[in-house]
């Protein structure tokens, strides 16, 4: 059971405070409410932009890190198409370190045009190295585009098109900044050795003079239903054919997402899986295949990647694919596969709760769901995962018309 305690600043900046008296070390985390799915078509890779822009120096501050690693810290972040989070680890008698940090960058960035151009710069490089420059790495850009119409999940984190980032103007960055970087758009935890009382004077005396800012309304453009089978196929110079068959799922909130998580487990998440016993190991059709799914706060996408094996077509390895799904859509998983499945997600989130870093994340993830305690009973739901749900969801997924395929084909 992991303990916590909420309370809210009048700027509306919500606080979790979680105590662990068990580590000398301290997590100040926060998650604010932006991500790519916020961002405008004509001018994509902003939230991503801004993981960089936030270390690039505030106004009083001009080196982030340097104070961080003097206190004996570390920090990053990370952007999603629905969030933006960053994480600073400090000894926890240097907490305020942290806490100084980080509410001076949400009070303002320093906006210089050198740090933009550096940054800028860092980025448009990592577009090249990660996803233009490396075999399989626009992957991603092709997928999203293709099994997405209108939702802003047509776009990676990165961005849709360098251009958006090169053509970037300081009033586009400040507009975005101010849109999305305050206190009624972000929630923070602190978690550690700590009471209450001190964690609210803390947090109080650091960020209570920050603005709240104006609350965000996000009304994003619906995707429609899919009702047609989409396919793409790219030739590429890369080292062997590969398959991304994406299938359209629920939303983070459903009850049926942990039905969707233990599925996808279930096709492809190890060796003892169904794609990996029968078309990897039996048939021997491919090199690698698994299956996951995005996560997404909104409609998310269940997806089935791999590589094929020398001399094998994409219509060998889409017949073999095919009936394994057919049979998970008619034939029940018999009670000790689902035991197998299910007792492999308490194991991983009992790894992943050993570490106050993870704890503090999740808390301000579930928080973002409206359900923090959801840290605590997500087990339960995944428990209650009966055979027959399994069936009924793959029977609802796991169809032709849900379904957008990418095939990257290897060229001399």
């Amino acid at each position: 059971m992991i303990k916590y305690e909420k309370f809210q600043l009048p700027n509306g900046l919500t606080v979790i405070f979680h105590q662990d008296k068990t580590t000398p070390m301290a997590v100040v985390n926060t998650l604010y409410k932006v991500g790519a799915r916020d961002e405008e078509y004509e001018k994509t890779g902003f939230a991503h932009l801004f993981e960089h822009l936030m270390f690039g120096g505030s106004v009083n501050i001009p080196d982030f890190d340097t104070p961080l690693q003097l206190a004996g810290g570390e920090n990053n972040a990370f952007t999603s198409n629905d969030i933006t989070n960053y994480y600073d680890v400090v000894p926890k008698q240097n907490i305020e370190t942290a806490l100084w940090l980080e509410s001076d960058r949400m009070l303002s960035l320093a906006f210089t045009p050198k740090s933009l151009e550096v940054q800028r710069s860092v980025v448009i490089e990592e577009f090249k190295q990660r996803y233009l420059n490396q075999p399989y790495g626009d992957v991603w850009l092709m997928l999203r585009e293709l099994a997405y119409k209108e939702h802003p999940y047509r776009w990676a984190t990165i961005g849709r098109e360098i251009s958006h980032i090169e053509e970037a103007t300081m009033e586009d960055v400040k507009a975005f900044f101010k849109k999305y970087y305050h206190p009624s758009n972000a929630i923070l935890c602190v978690a550690g050795d700590f009471e209450l009382t001190e964690v609210k004077q803390l947090v109080e005396k650091w960020y209570g003079d920050i603005p709240a800012g104006i609350p965000v309304v996000r009304q994003l453009p619906e995707e429609p239903e899919q009702q047609l089978y989409c396919e793409r196929i790219v030739e590429q110079k890369v080292p062997s054919d590969a398959f991304y068959y994406a299938f359209k799922m629920c939303d983070r909130l459903s009850k049926d997402y942990y039905v969707t998580d233990v599925l996808s487990d279930l096709l492809g998440s190890d060796h003892s899986s169904r794609l990996y016993t029968k078309i990897k190991k039996e048939q021997k059709l491919v090199t690698s295949i698994s299956a996951y799914i995005t996560g997404s706060l909104d409609e998310g996408l269940l997806v089935i990647s791999g590589k094929l094996a020398p001399e094998i077509t994409f219509g060998q390895l889409d017949e073999a694919l095919w009936n394994v799904l057919d049979e998970v859509k008619t034939q029940a998983v018999d009670k000790q596969e689902l035991t197998r499945l299910k007792n492999k997600i308490k194991t991983s989130k009992a790894f992943q709760d050993k570490a106050i870093l993870n704890r503090a994340m999740n808390l301000c993830y579930f928080e973002l769901l409206g359900n923090t305690e959801l840290i605590n009973d997500e087990l339960s739901y995944y428990d209650k995962i009966t055979s027959d749900e399994l069936r009924r969801v793959a029977g609802e997924i796991l169809e032709k018309t849900q379904c957008s395929l990418l095939k990257i084909k290897a060229i001399s």
